[in-house]
């Protein structure tokens, strides 16, 4: 018996919930929320609630725990992709952009040079842009994409 894709969800600030869930449901694949708080999910057969301590990485570490060659992971943290990736799953951002093996070395380089650049400054720079809707309808089409690929490695 094959086995089925799974969803694991870097809740606490994830903007595309909503969407996760509408692609599980028309897959009828199950999707674990992960977060440090208790968030509010549908209550459908397909969708867990999981609850980790508020120590630092904890969601992190319980979904790179899970995290095996049947899942998709959803997070902005590169660090957290680098490890679900290094388990063997695929890896989207919110904004439908894939971490690759090939992209996560790069990704994970500009991070640390971001972070000694914000270290010398004070609020000079500015965040990621907002969130938009072509970034929801990417993310919409890299998931569906995601998990028909998985499926057809059944």
């Amino acid at each position: 018996m094959a086995v089925v894709p799974q969803i694991l969800v870097d809740a606490d600030a994830c903007p595309v919930k909503d969407e996760i869930y509408r692609v599980a449901w028309r897959h009828e694949v199950p999707v674990k929320v992960v977060s440090n708080s208790r968030l509010r999910v549908p209550e459908h057969p397909l969708i867990e609630r999981v609850v980790v301590s508020d120590g630092f990485d904890a969601a992190d570490d319980w979904i790179a725990a899970a995290a095996n060659a049947r899942s998709i992971v959803v997070t902005a943290d590169i660090l957290l992709a680098d490890r679900a990736l290094k388990a063997g799953a695929s890896v989207l951002g919110p904004n439908g952009k894939p971490f690759t093996l090939a992209s996560i070395g790069p990704a994970i380089a500009t991070r640390a040079i971001m972070a000694d650049l914000r270290s010398g400054m004070s609020d000079a720079m500015g965040g990621p842009p907002p969130f938009s809707k072509a970034d929801r309808s990417q993310f919409l089409q890299a998931l569906d994409s995601a998990l028909v690929r998985l499926k057809r490695q059944a």
